[in-house]
């Protein structure tokens, strides 16, 4: 008797092995990332399922949700199975996750150390393919008044308006400053050209009587502080 083909669709699976029917069931906490993926994408092909497709995708990634946030819609698209509309359906809900936590670190509105600072910028700033310059405004009590992006640049460097951060913490009355940059290439060391912007700034706020508190290098999991460090 001939054996009839292996059905990949998820259709044919148990409801406790439907990722959105198991969800619905026990809960979102109860699912894989492959499976949280699978629902994303709705589908797989006519090989694979779309658990199987989202656990190649995430084994590409070593498994790791902020290093698959990272990848361009194009480079999704190289997975068999992966046209633009499910890779920008990943490239979304990835940015939906980094966004969530982005609101959740703007709650810590007083700074007490420079991991309140990494807490705050890393979601912001700690996954992008570029490099991006910030700077946090403090008032007399350490209490963050406002957050801005200084610059953009590539994954090599950023340009710095040393008379546009001091333009607006005037402005703000701002009294303390924190730099803040990330390095894409995930070092963790200052290079001479973040050490000469830090010393240019903090000649400048001194001028105006303006402290320099920090300059954070920020990376997807770990943080350099220039004060923890005694360079500044």
């Amino acid at each position: 008797m001939k054996e009839k083909p292996t059905s990949f669709s998820i259709k044919n699976w148990a409801d406790d092995d439907k990722p959105r029917e198991k969800m619905l069931q026990k809960g979102r906490s109860i699912l894989s990332d492959a499976e949280l993926v699978a629902i994303v994408i709705g589908s797989g092909s006519k090989d694979e399922s779309a658990v199987e497709l989202s656990k190649r995708i995430l084994a590409s990634v070593e498994n790791n949700l902020n290093e698959l946030g990272q990848l361009s819609i194009k480079q999704l698209m190289q997975f068999k199975g992966i046209g633009e509309a499910k890779a920008v359906g990943i490239a979304a809900a990835l940015e939906i996750g980094r966004r969530r936590r982005g609101e959740k670190a703007k709650k810590i509105i007083k700074i007490t150390g420079s991991k309140d600072v990494f807490d705050i910028l890393q979601p912001i700033m700690g996954e992008l393919p570029h490099e991006e310059f910030w700077i946090v405004y403090l008032n007399n009590s350490n209490k963050v008044m406002h957050m801005a992006q200084l610059s953009k640049g590539s994954i090599t460097g950023t340009l710095v308006d040393v008379r546009l951060v001091m333009k607006q913490a005037l402005e703000l009355g701002a009294v303390a400053l924190i730099l803040a940059h990330n390095h894409p290439s995930g070092t963790l060391f200052p290079s001479e050209a973040d050490k000469q912007i830090t010393q240019k700034l903090k000649r400048a706020s001194a001028a105006l009587d303006i402290k320099v508190l920090d300059h954070l290098i920020i990376t997807q999991k770990e943080y350099f502080s220039f004060a923890d460090e005694t360079l500044l």
